[in-house]
């Protein structure tokens, strides 16, 4: 439901990026952004209450503010095949365009407080930080940045005038319009299916599957951008074979067998405490349906597994990297991506030798 007279205390981002809204025969402005689309009077906030009526359209009220910035590993976005063993500077903000019940992220997605936003910073600050960093690339991670697509295009934009390419992790709810204004800033994603049943995602995520799904078929035929997939394994709710059987049979159809897919263990958090976390054999049996459906690099994620963690080459089965969590073990592709055994090109992203920050967590503050 809309909730009624923003503070005053908001951010409103520069005029010249594209208003996703229109207003309607009662009055009323629609927010086109996402498949959600809000209805607002003047002075309501949208579901996700970061986006809000006021001048009789949609904007962002928290453009240039943050959670907070922290540098991770590349590999906990989950991003196996891009840069590995470098450093990310994080960041999100607050709110989110879903409703899970499962959230993990629950405190920042939830959020109707803006004192949560505790930091902030220009998208020029953003992008010299993480050049001073060290770190090859920008993470738009945390809470969804669809919702403060405004700030996520301006951070892009300043970090590709450095050099510094930028990482976005999304559940993909978005539409068409907005999906291309994003996605051509981005260089690479990490994309939330969170199941493979259209009830799933309207009985505990609140909107449809469909969108995400096209998302991710419009990412494969109409961009570059480099993406993976991460699955969070429920008990009870998205874990039969038959549910990992479809998706994994989809996405080799639709996608293709090089998107990496991860399976990840879902904690009891938010509403969803009664839930059982996931039982290791259950994300083993996701990942052996995938690699018998044709899924070439398949991942378990939030548990200890060096083995269902680290990337194979597809033809001699030689270990190309090897994980111990977020901390490469081992290297075995040549500066040009190919495998050193078989000449077998691994898909991904790769620049000359792996990078070594490791499993280090290094939050940063980047205000006055």
């Amino acid at each position: 439901m809309p909730e009624n007279t923003p503070p005053l205390e908001t951010t409103r981002p520069p005029a010249n990026h594209p208003i996703y809204s229109h207003r309607l025969d009662d009055g009323r402005v629609q927010c086109d952004l996402c498949p959600r689309h809000c209805k607002l009077r003047e002075g309501q906030r949208g579901f996700c209450f970061v986006r809000a009526c006021q001048g009789g359209q949609i904007v962002s009220t928290t453009y240039g503010r943050s959670s907070g910035y922290c540098v991770d590993p590349i590999e906990k976005k989950p991003l196996n095949h891009f840069l590995p063993g470098t450093p990310v500077l994080s960041f999100g903000t607050a709110g989110c365009n879903l409703g899970c019940k499962f959230c993990q992220n629950w405190d920042l997605s939830t959020s109707q407080q803006m004192d949560v936003l505790a930091d902030q910073a220009s998208p020029e600050r953003i992008a010299e930080a993480a050049h001073q960093l060290g770190c090859r690339s920008v993470a738009l991670t945390y809470n969804d940045p669809v919702i403060f697509i405004e700030y996520a295009v301006d951070v892009a934009q300043a970090c590709h005038e450095r050099g510094i390419q930028v990482v976005a992790v999304t559940a993909g709810e978005i539409c068409e319009e907005p999906r291309a204004d994003f996605f051509q800033h981005i260089d690479a994603t990490n994309i939330d299916l969170k199941a493979f049943d259209e009830a799933f995602y309207r009985r505990l995520c609140g909107l449809p599957l469909q969108p995400v799904l096209d998302s991710l078929v419009y990412l494969k035929q109409e961009t570059s951008v480099w993406f993976e997939i991460t699955t969070l394994v429920i008990p009870g709710h998205n874990d039969t074979d038959d549910q990992m059987d479809r998706m994994t049979r989809w996405v080799v159809d639709r996608l293709g067998p090089d998107v990496p897919l991860h399976f990840t263990a879902f904690h009891p958090a938010y509403r969803m405490r009664e839930v059982p976390a996931t039982p290791p054999h259950t994300l083993q049996r996701a990942r052996q349906i995938a690699q018998e459906n044709g899924v070439r690099y398949a991942y378990t994620g939030n548990l200890h597994d060096k083995r269902s963690q680290s990337t194979y080459c597809h033809q001699c089965g030689q270990m190309l990297i090897g994980r111990d969590g977020y901390t490469l073990s081992d290297w075995n592709l040549t500066d040009q991506g190919t495998c050193s055994t078989c000449g077998m090109r691994c898909a991904g992203v790769f620049s000359g030798p792996p990078g070594t920050w490791g499993a280090r967590r290094m939050p940063v503050r980047l205000g006055a």
